[in-house]
């Protein structure tokens, strides 16, 4: 089994012992995503709004780099500090995503790193399905 490491400067840097993705054949595994600025490794803000939608944009860069978009993504996990966030997750994916959306997983947790409010990882699917 042949794994190809992805990488990006367009999405932020691992902060641990990942790779920000890894690709088998036709499948990507992409590693969770907080939101972090690439250019400084520094939460983009606290506002809830702003931290969903730069989690999208590094999903998108990790995408991007794999050779996909976000259209190729089949299942996406959701973690949120506050579930009462969720509809903001869904209003902002709209933005980002068109229908048949992915299979997705929301779910709540007591902290993630660098004290952000959401992240997201995902799986996509490059080529036939």
């Amino acid at each position: 089994m042949k794994k190809t490491v992805i990488y990006t400067d367009q999405a932020p840097e691992a902060i641990g012992t990942y790779s920000q993705a890894i690709r088998v054949a036709d499948t990507v595994y992409l590693s969770g995503q907080i939101p972090l600025l690439p250019e400084t490794m520094s939460i983009v803000s606290e506002d809830i709004r702003a931290q969903i939608d730069q989690v999208f944009k590094n999903l998108l860069a990790v995408a991007n780099a794999a050779g996909g978009d976000l259209s190729d993504i089949v299942k996406l996990n959701v973690f949120l500090t506050d579930l009462s966030n969720f509809p903001l997750v869904n209003e902002i994916m709209a933005n980002y995503f068109a229908q048949p959306y992915p299979a997705r997983a929301a779910i709540g947790v007591a902290a993630l790193p660098k004290d952000s409010a959401v992240e997201m990882d995902a799986i996509m699917v490059i080529g036939e399905a």
